[in-house]
């Protein structure tokens, strides 16, 4: 069955709709499960952990928090090229690598797509220069754990002290495919990536933990990123529905040519006034009406100039929106230096 598609370069318009899932529209999908629809994996990329698990239920409130609700128009309308980025991704079960200034929704299309294809609770893992490959699969409390077993007559069962990070949750043996944001991953340590490659590849990994003692203890009960809790066996983790994994990178360096080949690649522009005007709206309804355009062209005229942040775009209005009654000209546009220059400033230091 064809899908409403977005329009754009005429190349798009023949692409077929059979792994043409993500449509960008902003709102859940009330078609048959993902599970029903989504193509089978090519063979190298096909895997065949369980037993398959349930993904828990989205999170709308937090999907309201970072998308608006769901009313009206999406938050912001992606182009065809994005569109396309996605469902090939979700077609293929490969990463998708998205770079682009500071401010442009990289890691708001990890919650539209969750929420359009209703996928649960988004998966995050923010990266820094300390942040490891094996904190993002899991953790083990020993140190707690051997204080627990000194003030009990029976040793502690193990699995108490084990938490899956977001990664290791995420590859959990799913029915459908988890969304995982690795957000900010050219912040990482510059062997993160070659880290990471394995496990992308395999789409398993080892808590040596439990495998070490699999003989004695072969089933073992574990918290998840997510609160939930899930037995794992033999100490090994291997997916079913390989995760959608969003890795934004404001491209502040480069990443290896190895890690590169293994991911799709979008790049997102800053968003123009018509996208802009969509995201207002989508966060503040009617109540920005008799500020939006005004505050929207100050905003790009401050872009033009200086590198600003479409949420400065929105903390602008909502200081506007909420001083209405005493508003005018010369009442915003402090608004607007204190709020927009901030970043400036913060820029220069």
């Amino acid at each position: 069955m064809g899908v409403e598609r977005p329009q754009g370069d005429g190349e798009l318009a023949a692409i077929p709709t059979g792994w043409f899932l993500y449509r960008g529209t902003g709102r859940p999908q009330q078609d048959p499960q993902l599970a029903d629809r989504l193509p089978p994996p090519p063979p190298w990329r096909s895997f065949n952990g369980g037993p398959t698990l349930i993904p828990p239920s989205e999170d709308l409130a937090e999907l309201d928090r970072r998308l608006g609700p769901v009313k009206g128009r999406p938050g912001r309308t992606p182009d065809a090229r994005e569109v396309m980025a996605v469902n090939a991704a979700l077609c293929l079960r490969r990463p998708l690598l998205v770079t682009g200034p500071p401010g442009v929704g990289k890691s708001t299309l990890a919650y539209q797509v969750s929420r359009e294809l209703r996928l649960g609770p988004v998966l995050r893992w923010p990266v820094n220069s300390r942040s490891t490959l094996h904190a993002a699969l899991y953790d083990y409390d020993a140190v707690a754990r051997v204080q627990d077993a000194r003030l009990s007559e029976t040793e502690p069962d193990i699995g108490q002290y084990i938490q899956l990070g977001p990664l290791g949750t995420a590859l959990l043996p799913f029915e459908t495919p988890r969304v995982l944001l690795v957000d900010e991953f050219d912040k990482g340590d510059l062997d993160l990536a070659n880290d990471l490659l394995d496990v992308l590849e395999e789409g398993s990994y080892q808590i040596r933990e439990l495998f070490r003692a699999r003989t004695r203890t072969p089933e073992v009960d574990v918290h998840t990123a997510d609160g939930q809790t899930v037995r794992i066996s033999h100490g090994k983790i291997t997916c079913r529905a390989f995760p959608f994994v969003v890795i934004t990178s404001n491209g502040e360096r480069e990443f290896p040519p190895a890690f590169l080949r293994r991911c799709l690649s979008l790049r997102m522009p800053e968003p123009g006034p018509a996208q802009l005007a969509e995201l207002v709206q989508a966060h503040f309804d009617r109540a920005a009406e008799p500020y939006k355009d005004r505050i929207i062209g100050e905003f790009l005229s401050y872009r033009r100039r200086d590198p600003v942040a479409a949420d400065q775009l929105l903390n602008a209005l909502y200081l506007v929106i909420n001083g209405r009654e005493s508003w005018s000209e010369q009442s915003w546009r402090p608004v607007l230096d204190v709020v927009l220059r901030w970043r400036d400033e913060a820029n220069e230091e």
